[in-house]
């Protein structure tokens, strides 16, 4: 595997190069996602009387379930060192009826760049950290010898100690130390039914509480952990970060919308489709360019990168309101999957479903092993039974693997210490009954 790169540092075909290591085929999605990724670098190097015309194209994926338009996401949100959120369209409902607003998408990816900035800002301070928090440990472990301590024989201690600590043997030890159970109330400028009903949730408890701390034994590992964020609280410069995080988030910030299309209305609309028709018409401003009021400030979503994606088995692109249509310029295809796509997704991937499971009965003394031509035949009647029955895409894999090795899984301890290997004779007797017989195959794979 490559060594890591930031998403920022890489171009175009690195990208790519980069998802083909999780994702089998869709080269056209791959490179569209590539080039829009790229295109946010180089706008930031332009002058600011040309950037500020220069706005996002997003992306509008279309194709069927299981052919890795969510794994592309998952993907780029690994590779993001920008704020990045992936959110699913049925979540949200038209303004006026109960559930989720549509803005709440913008709020979602500001928290999601504070806790980045935070996150690297406190890498930065980690060693002074680091230290802190070993100071503070072993002043719970040696109550009676403050860090202070000028006496020798009580040095000779704190350090044999402190190489104890290092090397993870007080882990499991208990201490008490002071917790502070006084609930985090924020003041926020544009609140929402849940920020509401959070807020007084908070002033309630809080109010019942009474003390601000509580003294309590913990284990010197979950005492480690809450001492490092303590600490980290202290060194990190919490303006600077909001800033930073909304700077980061107006100029670099991804959304990805999943299911859009369960929000596409037919084209005789009736009346379950007006709630859907509202929620298209919410996401309209927030995908043209807009301010959303957060509770680290207002954030205007023009350059904001907004990707779409949907199956569209039972609606079209076209069924989504003309005005939402024209904010996702470029439209991707993603194709359906082939038997050889799926030996490949068998094989190729850094996280492939054969070694997956040849890990899981690792983990109880199985070494499993597979023929090619076992691979090859599992690929076939995967892709024969999306044939058959209803295509979900990949996903089908994980459905005949489980009943391929279900009598395997259920005795691998009894197996333990042997080695297993998979034929194509075995997988036509576990499988090619069920495959061929339709009526089987709709309710088992």
């Amino acid at each position: 595997m490559a060594e890591y790169r930031k998403l920022d540092d890489m171009v175009p075909s690195e990208i790519v190069r980069s998802l083909d290591e999780y994702i089998v085929g869709q080269e056209d999605a791959k490179r569209t996602i590539a080039v829009a990724i790229r295109n946010r670098v180089r706008r930031k190097r332009l002058p600011e009387e040309v950037r500020d015309e220069v706005t996002p194209k997003n992306i509008l994926m279309i194709g069927p379930t299981g052919v890795g338009k969510t794994e592309i996401a998952r993907r780029i949100a690994k590779l993001a060192n920008a704020p990045f959120i992936k959110v699913e369209a049925t979540k949200y409902t038209e303004v006026g009826y109960v559930g989720r607003d549509v803005e709440s998408m913008v709020r979602d990816l500001m928290a999601s760049s504070v806790q980045m900035v935070k996150a690297e800002m406190a890498e930065n301070k980690k060693a002074q950290v680091d230290q802190r928090v070993e100071e503070r440990l072993l002043d719970l472990l040696l109550p009676s010898q403050p860090s202070s301590s000028t006496d020798v024989s009580s040095a000779d201690t704190r350090e044999k100690f402190r190489s104890m600590l290092r090397s993870g043997t007080f882990d499991g030890k208990e201490v008490e130390m002071n917790i502070d159970v006084r609930p985090r109330v924020e003041v926020i400028g544009t609140s929402t039914a849940d920020d509401i009903q959070q807020t007084l949730s908070n002033l309630t408890s809080m109010f019942a509480s009474g003390a601000g701390t509580k003294r309590r034994k913990l284990t010197v590992k979950r005492a480690r952990e809450i001492i490092t964020q303590e600490e980290m609280e202290k060194v990190i410069d919490t303006d600077k970060a909001v800033d930073e995080a909304l700077e980061r988030a107006q100029e670099m910030g991804i959304i990805f919308i999943d299911e859009i299309d369960k929000v596409a209305s037919k084209g005789n609309s009736a009346n379950t489709d007006v709630s859907r028709e509202g929620v298209q018409r919410d996401i309209l401003p927030i995908v043209e360019g807009t301010t959303v009021s957060t509770k680290w400030g207002a954030v205007d979503t023009t350059n904001i990168l907004f990707i779409a994606a949907g199956a569209f088995s039972m609606s079209k692109p076209s069924d989504l309101i003309p005005e939402l249509q024209g904010r996702f310029p470029l439209h991707v295809e993603l194709k359906d999957l082939t038997a050889d796509d799926f030996y490949r997704i068998l094989t190729e991937p850094q996280n492939a479903i054969v070694k997956q499971y040849k890990a899981l009965l690792g983990t109880e003394g199985v070494t499993l092993s597979f023929t090619d031509a076992a691979l090859r035949k599992i690929a076939d009647i995967a892709y024969e039974v999306n044939m058959s029955n209803d295509n979900i895409g990949a996903r089908r894999l994980h459905t005949v693997m489980e009943k391929l090795l279900e009598e395997l899984a259920f005795s691998a301890d009894e197996l333990s210490g042997q080695s297993i290997e998979i034929t194509e004779d075995y997988v036509r007797q576990r499988l090619s009954g069920i495959a061929e017989d339709r009526d089987l195959s709709r309710y088992i794979l």
